[in-house]
């Protein structure tokens, strides 16, 4: 295939360029607010249903898996077609899955929707990551991405405090909530800009000035290209032990709410307290931002410097994240309070009880260096891919992502069980979570392989585009 002729002009204002850029930034948070709302809620799900709540978590883990795998069939079709007709179509068939959900009456029910759900989750991330590259200039991909990155922590601690407080009375009523908004989502998607696939790479600036068009698609051949890129294997096997570390992360609303009922407050209330703290402490995910605006600033002085920043990230992370699971905290809420009260009370709690300070504190300086990761990652691919790969690259990585997240979701659930022989809650839940925190130490080692080999591939990505630009 070849530059071809440009086809009919499809928009692009000023104002339908920025009104894409925010549709697909709220939508990427969607699909994580969906992913965030179960967890918070495995206890009232677990009663309603009749079932533990490790059954729950392995609901979790294996939604996790199924998206990833879904994902690179949804990218690869991406990679060689008109990526906005699959946006909608995943974007509803995720929502049918959350509605479901909340209809369900007996575990294999919710366990179905679940999956359902995972499967139209999996065309948002992958997809909708090969049109926001196509969006962004080399020189500022790394501060866009972070935007992209954080609207998706932004989803899950979304995910997060919507199921804890609107489902503390009745679980089913945050599920039926997100459906109604999935549905507005596909329908804000119908006003989108067509984005054109390549149009930000400076190699190709020149040939869509003169009218061509970008005809080049991914094919079965490619993949061997791919895997072949050095850089690639260290960003796609990094997300196995990373999501390991990030996986067992959403079971923080689940240890501080075990923290709240070992000092005696009802499950109702304990329930309410775990989502906020979760919430708050995860707050160093907008922090991602500086991690972007590093790793440009670093990427322009020299090649290395987006895998650098997330290495130093990711490795200086480790010890405030032991700090943070194995320092206790004292709590402080009217037990049987209303939802507004509760919340009162640990938001004030952070200035008038030192631990929780601290904790807060610790909390946002551990997720602020992890966040260096999000930003130079996606950033990386865009970097050492060419146009027509990257959403399969990214699904690729989400894919190894999905494996890792899926263990550390649902192994630390039977770590959590075997540890409870020596350590009773909360210790086995801060014990096991500390330990899980010790998988980003390969991480980083992993980026700092990839800041070696990425000088290397995008030279030859850039001259690649450069060839293409002069047929």
């Amino acid at each position: 295939m070849t530059m071809g002729m440009a086809r009919a002009t499809r928009g692009g204002g000023t104002f339908h360029r920025l009104y894409s850029v925010v549709v697909f930034v709220v939508l990427a948070s969607l699909d994580n607010v969906a992913i965030g709302l179960v967890p918070p809620l495995y206890g009232p799900i677990s009663g309603a249903l009749g079932v533990p709540q490790r059954l729950l978590g392995l609901v979790t883990a294996v939604s996790f898996l199924v998206s990833a795998v879904a994902a690179v069939a949804w990218a690869y079709v991406g990679d060689r077609t008109n990526r906005k007709p699959l946006l909608m179509l995943g974007t509803l068939i995720w929502a049918a899955g959350t509605g479901g959900s909340a209809l369900a009456q007996h575990y294999p029910t919710f366990l179905i929707a679940q999956l359902v759900a995972a499967v139209g989750l999996g065309a948002v991330g992958s997809v909708g990551f090969s049109v926001v590259t196509d969006l962004i200039s080399p020189r500022r991909r790394g501060l866009v991405m972070s935007f992209w990155g954080l609207s998706q922590g932004v989803g899950t601690l979304a995910g997060t405090l919507s199921g804890g407080v609107l489902g503390a009375a009745d679980w089913r009523r945050p599920f039926l909530l997100l459906t109604v908004v999935g549905l507005a989502a596909t329908v804000a998607y119908l006003f989108t800009y067509d984005i054109r696939r390549g149009q930000s790479e400076p190699e190709l600036a020149a040939a869509f000035d003169s009218g061509a068009e970008y005809d080049y698609r991914i094919s079965r051949a490619d993949l061997s290209r791919i895997l072949g890129r050095r850089t690639n294997r260290w960003l796609i096997l990094q997300g196995l032990t990373a999501q390991a570390a990030f996986g067992s992360l959403v079971w923080l609303p689940v240890l501080f709410a075990q923290r709240a009922e070992a000092q005696g407050y009802s499950t109702a209330t304990a329930v309410v307290v775990g989502s906020v703290f979760a919430t708050l402490f995860q707050l160093g995910g907008v922090f991602s931002i500086l991690g972007g605006l590093a790793g440009d600033a670093l990427q322009r002085r020299t090649p290395s410097g987006r895998a650098l920043v997330a290495a130093v990230g990711i490795l200086a992370a480790v010890p405030f994240y032991l700090v943070l699971f194995l320092v206790p905290i004292r709590i402080d809420v009217p037990n049987g309070g209303s939802s507004g009260a509760v919340i009162g009370a640990v938001l004030a709690s952070v200035v008038t009880e030192p631990t929780v300070g601290l904790s807060l504190l610790t909390a946002v300086l551990a997720l602020a260096l992890t966040s260096a990761n999000s930003p130079n990652w996606f950033a990386l691919i865009a970097d050492v891919n060419p146009p027509e790969h990257r959403g399969t690259v990214y699904s690729l990585g989400n894919l190894v992502n999905g494996v890792g997240r899926a263990a550390g979701n649902g192994v630390v659930g039977l770590v959590f069980h075997g540890l409870r022989a020596a350590f009773p809650p909360p210790l086995n839940y801060a014990v096991g979570l500390a330990a899980f925190q010790l998988f980003f130490i390969p991480t980083g080692l992993m980026y700092w392989l990839a800041a070696r080999t990425s000088p290397r591939d995008i030279k030859q990505v850039r001259d690649l585009l450069h060839t293409r630009a002069q047929r």
